[in-house]
């Protein structure tokens, strides 16, 4: 049941009614829809089936069809209407809790919505937005700009070879959105373009709210949830090694006498001055007077010449003896890396001998646990979709920042109701949903805490529809 559509006052001063769980979940859905900004516009999935965390779900990706000539004496050629089913496991339980003092007891709804409801509500909605902008990774296939060197000068032409890349894999152009970190936006406002009222069209809404507006057929936003490293996490270098450099679209590159610091490093995530954009490495070739020759994936976005540098990234490894299975959605435990990892990272896992090449087993870091300056554990994006055993090479990517442009379809968030728990039990709790969004707070009295516990959480799960319908622009 939409409890939106149940009239509720919102004052109730001095009285236990300002806790009744119906209100704070009604309040929870409102917040979250204002505050959500790239989840809010990718393909979302939703029903009133009440739904526990591992379940699947089957969504799927919209069907394509080939429009047919005929003639007079011609039938119709039928094709068949099938969609792609994707399933979606609904493994991320996200929630948000914190438990109210006997001083708060006297506080109006008003107050605790402000001091304690809505910072948590944008909790859930700053790790939604995580989620899906950490996707952007399984889209590198398709990037295009240069890491480190978006600019002013060059941020234009970034956008137009994006547009070019969604329109030669047939993006369709409506309903196209790009989310942009801050120090793309920076460049992008630093542009007339993008700010002069008779050039944006806007009487100058761009100039006075930095909004970037619809522009070469991108609604632009701006999202610091988007994944942005400035720290550079560089290990070694070496240089290309062949006289006449290499073309756009090269899968297979050989470097000079530094390239001892590639041998043994299949699954590295490297870097090429000219070509700027994230490579990994998906095998290595043996050590000839100290050359080496590299095979890489995607391939180069530009051409590169000779001496150019080539970049290799640092690694950090498991380290739990256990391992963690497929499915695991927690933190995992690191070591091996001196400093701290940054959020946003690009992340790939691998063995020395047998590396997991696919873009799909990419990720983002969205949270870190730091001792003594060292980063010892990360959470990612979304869960395990591999098993990984104690010692296996955690590959850490290229710094810069990775603006997502996308068609809403590229992606679909799956969200599930929560099942409420039954009065009598110690709690209260209250499901709301509106504009395929279902948010449940509980609401029980602790003790041992002496206070009023909430618990605003949600379930959900992503999952990539369309590889061609997305792309990364780096800068």
């Amino acid at each position: 049941m939409n409890l939106l559509s149940k009239p509720f006052q919102l004052v109730y001063a001095n009285s236990l009614d300002a806790f009744i769980p119906e209100i704070w979940a009604n309040e929870s859905v409102a917040i979250l829809l204002e505050n959500m900004v790239a989840s809010s516009m990718v393909h979302r999935d939703f029903s009133t089936d009440l739904a526990k965390f591992g379940d699947i779900v089957h969504t799927r990706k919209p069907a394509e069809f080939e429009a047919k000539r005929k003639t007079k004496a011609d039938d119709v050629d039928v094709q068949n209407a099938e969609a792609t089913d994707i399933q979606v496991p609904l493994n991320q339980h996200l929630h948000t809790s914190f438990t109210l003092q006997d001083e708060d007891l006297t506080k109006s709804f008003q107050e605790l919505r402000a001091t304690f409801l809505a910072p948590a509500i944008v909790s859930l909605a700053q790790a939604l937005d995580k989620i899906t902008l950490g996707q952007c990774y399984q889209f590198l296939s398709n990037q295009e700009g240069g890491l480190g060197l978006s600019a002013a000068g060059t941020v234009k032409g970034y956008m137009l070879a994006t547009r070019k890349r969604m329109n030669v894999n047939k993006a369709p152009e409506a309903g196209r959105s790009l989310i942009i970190g801050p120090e793309t936006e920076e460049d992008m406002l630093s542009l007339d373009t993008f700010t002069e009222a008779d050039k944006v069209g806007d009487d100058g809404t761009a100039l006075r709210e930095a909004s970037l507006g619809r522009k070469f057929g991108f609604n632009i936003y701006q999202c610091q949830n988007t994944p942005s490293v400035t720290v550079d996490i560089a290990a070694a270098t070496a240089l290309v090694n062949l006289t006449g450099g290499y073309a756009a679209g090269s899968t297979s590159i050989h470097v000079d006498t530094a390239g001892s610091q590639f041998e043994n490093k299949p699954g590295d995530f490297i870097k090429i001055a000219g070509d700027n954009v994230a490579q990994r490495v998906t095998a290595c070739g043996s050590l000839s007077t100290q050359d080496i020759d590299l095979t890489i994936s995607p391939g180069l976005r530009h051409a590169v010449v000779d001496t150019a540098v080539v970049t290799r990234y640092e690694n950090a490894a498991i380290n739990f003896g256990a391992g963690y299975a497929a499915g695991y959605a927690k933190e995992i435990v690191v070591n091996g890396y001196t400093g701290a990892i940054p959020v946003g990272t690009l992340v790939a896992f691998s063995t020395q001998d047998t590396p997991d090449v696919p873009i799909a087993g990419y990720y983002c870091v969205i949270a870190t646990t730091e001792t003594a300056g060292n980063t010892t554990g990360i959470t990612l994006d979304r869960p395990l979709a591999i098993a990984v055993v104690n010692t296996d090479v955690v590959n850490l990517g290229p710094s810069g920042e990775y603006n997502f442009a996308f068609n809403r379809n590229c992606l679909a968030l799956v969200i599930r109701p929560l099942v409420t728990i039954p009065g009598g039990l110690g709690a209260m709790s209250a499901v709301a949903s509106f504009d395929d969004i279902a948010v449940r707070v509980t609401v029980s009295y602790e003790g041992r805490a002496q206070g009023i516990l909430v618990t605003v959480d949600l379930l959900c799960g992503v999952a990539t529809l369309d590889t061609a319908l997305g792309a990364v622009l780096v800068g």
